[in-house]
């Protein structure tokens, strides 16, 4: 027992020394920090009521949520497809890209009182780079009483995710899918044919970011969406014609 207590005093002892008290305690400070807003975030996402308006809650996100939930979208082009996407009331949603988690509270806002919500998110992926285990307590504060969230943390592209996904659909359909993890033109074109056979004959698919983006960032949505498009009745949310990426696709089955 002595000599594991001895032990212990000797770790934190070097460890002291390696980083310095300063730098130990100031990143105890930012952990301890951090967990407080959490707490105070998750407590206040609880406090709201249902079928508030949607210039609202994107305040909420943008002034509230201490810059744990600030959206990776276009203000005016992630409104819009909010409008288009509410008045299906979905009840089977499935976001492929949640990163900070942004669009998967407003999605959870708009869907069905008794909607099942799917993320599919792969930890330290080159689009977003996914998010902590930390943040899961937050995620799963986002549904009301009847809804269901499912966080899959894992690689998209993989039969066993795909498999995960329609275990837990059982039978159902997705009324939603709102794809936006991997972004070059490959991995864009796999996540879409892999999970927009699932989608209802009624449904939506959205990808994010078909504007044109510059070569350096390696996000090719635009070419891929350029391919599909005239194949489905779609619609293209682009607040800019002249801007460098961003941009939101939907589609659905033409009649």
């Amino acid at each position: 027992m002595f000599n594991i207590l001895n032990y212990s005093v000797k770790s934190i002892m070097d460890k002291i020394r390696e980083e310095g008290i300063t730098s130990i305690f100031k990143r105890t400070f930012h952990r301890i920090k951090k967990l407080f807003n959490l707490i105070i975030l998750i407590h206040r996402i609880k406090k709201l009521k249902p079928n508030l308006n949607l210039n609202f809650l994107l305040n909420f996100l943008y002034l509230e949520s201490k810059g744990m939930l600030i959206p990776f979208q276009n203000r005016y082009e992630i409104l819009k497809l909010l409008k288009i996407v509410k008045k299906i009331k979905p009840k089977f949603i499935l976001e492929i890209g949640t990163a900070k988690g942004a669009t998967l509270f407003l999605f959870s806002r708009i869907a069905a009182e008794d909607a099942v919500i799917i993320s599919v998110d792969l930890p330290g992926g080159n689009f977003g780079k996914g998010y902590p285990k930390w943040k899961i307590p937050l995620f799963k504060s986002f549904t009301f009483p009847k809804q269901k969230i499912n966080l899959i943390r894992a690689n998209s592209h993989a039969i066993e995710t795909l498999n995960r996904v329609k275990s837990v659909l059982k039978s159902n359909r997705l009324d939603f899918l709102f794809i936006d993890g991997d972004h070059s033109y490959e991995g864009i074109k796999k996540d879409f044919e892999m999970y927009s056979p699932l989608i209802d004959d009624n449904g939506i698919v959205s990808l994010h970011d078909i504007a044109d983006s510059p070569i350096e960032s390696k996000i090719f949505v635009s070419k891929f969406w350029n391919e599909i498009k005239e194949d489905y009745s779609y619609t293209e949310i682009i607040e800019d014609k002249n801007q460098k990426g961003a941009g939101i696709g939907i589609l659905k089955r033409k009649i």
